[in-house]
């Protein structure tokens, strides 16, 4: 008996370092963790009315797709998250870049770009309901709000951050504004286009689903407050999963999408 402990004892630095080296091994320890702390603490003193256990959300997560029209709402939300992420992207890519490198329109609309920035997002919602109405539309164009500053400021930062002697060197060297944009600004840029993009994924996501809260009378923010007000914890953990999921899938695809654009740097 004794033995076997010894020999348990002296295995667990092997297996810390294994996990310290590899930074997945590494995650999924913290999520394990995380997981069975929130377990025990909700079996333990948590009230079931309000809160459920991962164990239950696992059964909640059939719950819900089995509940009439929740599929639909998370395929909208889906949608709608794609859509509103696009559109943030390439706009604020293009006004971000116009922004950074030009010395008019930086001191012209730029101002105006924090102006907008700092009006609270969600004083304008009614706004969109009486031009848009209560469907899609409007919540795409509320998560654009919420999203395309973060990327506008992040892409100006990027493109006035460039080192100017690239330039001058492209330009006294004869490369057309095709060839600089190409070869010099766009590689300058892309650790910042990341970055925005990240941030918009996560600013849509809060503008759509802010957005179904208050107009929707059949998406996820509907479910989401149905669920809530029914005292079904594990029906609603399951549904902040599956969003949460949507949002580290988009997640995992920019990271893998910009370690393949930064090869360059390597």
């Amino acid at each position: 008996m004794s033995a076997s402990i010894t020999a348990s004892v002296s295995s667990m630095p092997s297996l810390w370092r294994r996990v310290s080296a590899n930074a997945g091994l590494a995650r999924l320890a913290v999520v394990i963790l995380w997981l069975a702390i929130w377990e025990a603490y909700v079996r333990l003193y948590g009230d079931p009315l309000f809160m459920a256990p991962p164990s239950a959300v696992l059964g909640g997560l059939v719950g819900i797709f089995q509940t009439h029209g929740v599929i639909n709402a998370v395929g909208g939300a889906f949608f709608e998250l794609i859509t509103g992420f696009a559109v943030a992207v390439c706009a604020g890519v293009a006004l971000g870049l116009l922004l950074g490198l030009s010395r008019f329109w930086y001191g012209a609309l730029f101002p105006i770009v924090l102006m907008l920035y700092a009006i609270p997002q969600s004083t304008v919602l009614p706004l969109f309901i009486l031009m848009l109405g209560v469907g899609a539309k409007a919540k795409i164009v509320f998560g654009i709000t919420h999203s395309v500053f973060a990327v506008v400021l992040t892409i100006v930062a990027g493109a006035r951050n460039i080192d100017p002697v690239l330039l001058r060197c492209a330009r006294s060297m004869g490369a057309s504004r095709r060839q600089i944009l190409l070869n010099v600004v766009v590689p300058s840029v892309v650790p910042s286009l990341f970055t925005a993009m990240r941030l918009a994924m996560a600013g849509t996501l809060l503008g759509v689903l802010l957005a179904e809260l208050y107009v929707s009378s059949a998406g996820v923010g509907f479910y989401t407050t149905q669920f809530a007000s029914a005292f079904q914890p594990q029906k609603l953990f399951a549904l902040i999963a599956v969003l949460a999921a949507m949002a580290v899938f988009l997640n995992e695809l920019c990271r893998i999408a910009e370690n393949r654009f930064n090869r360059w740097k390597a």
